[in-house]
């Protein structure tokens, strides 16, 4: 799967991702400081799934509108930086399928999948 992670995302995320196979675009080594507007474009025109834990996400998909390929909001404030990696990662491999074109959110207990309304 080609994910876009944002650059609030641990490093050792994307390392745990990139290890299981997935191509990893990360914000923090293209360009840091980028705007929201123009990460949720860049992730849209490569056809991955937005990594991010910035809650701004989900006011541009539900309030603005905007189409994403996907977004997966990580809330695992707290937790140690390897076990954060292993949960992401779990949560991809088990629902692999349903993340594309959807909003997902997970925590250390749960993930919850939203649909996207298409505009």
């Amino acid at each position: 799967m080609k994910i876009l992670a944002d650059e609030n995302i641990d490093h050792s995320i994307v390392d745990q991702l990139r290890k299981d196979g997935h191509n990893i675009l990360y914000i923090k080594e293209m360009q840091p400081g980028m705007p929201d507007e123009e990460v949720i474009s860049i992730a849209k025109k490569q056809g991955a799934l937005l990594l991010t834990s910035d809650k701004d996400f989900g006011e541009l998909v539900f309030r603005q509108g905007r189409v994403s390929h996907g977004i997966l909001l990580i809330r695992l404030a707290g937790l140690p930086t390897l076990l954060k990696g292993e949960i992401v990662a779990t949560a991809i491999g088990q629902h692999f399928d349903e993340l594309i074109g959807n909003f997902t959110v997970v925590t250390s207990r749960s993930v919850r999948i939203r649909k996207q309304k298409i505009l």
